[in-house]
């Protein structure tokens, strides 16, 4: 799976340094389930995306809506295990992240974001 950045141009933050990218059936399928942590720093983009369940998780994400030009259509923050997220039509990916990193960095609708290559991944 590639490693990407997700940067909030808006707010000039980095909000995940190393996040995996996914974008095949089986990495958007399987997403972080299975894994007992978010660190800080990491999360996930899952392209295409429209919705996401928290369906076998051990924890608590944020989660980011995203439309094709990068504007942040909704945030979804501290959605816990065994929920359901909305259904965003418009989405075109959605950016999970560790709990409390939208409010910690002020991510909000409308705001917009560049998903790049990790530095080790160029």
């Amino acid at each position: 799976m590639q490693t990407v950045r997700v940067i909030n141009t808006t707010r000039q933050v980095l909000l995940a340094g190393r996040a995996g990218f996914a974008n095949s059936v089986v990495s958007r399928a399987v997403g972080l389930m299975g894994q007992a942590t978010l660190p800080e720093g990491s999360g996930l983009v899952i392209d295409p995306c429209t919705s996401i369940h928290m369906f076998f998780m051990r924890f608590a994400i944020d989660a980011l809506y995203v439309a094709q030009n990068g504007t942040v259509l909704r945030v979804v923050p501290n959605l816990r295990p065994w929920r359901l997220g909305p259904i965003i039509l418009r989405a075109r990916y959605v950016v999970e992240l560790p709990a409390g990193t939208a409010a910690r960095t002020g991510t909000v609708p409308g705001d917009a974001l560049r998903i790049e290559l990790a530095v080790d991944e160029k």
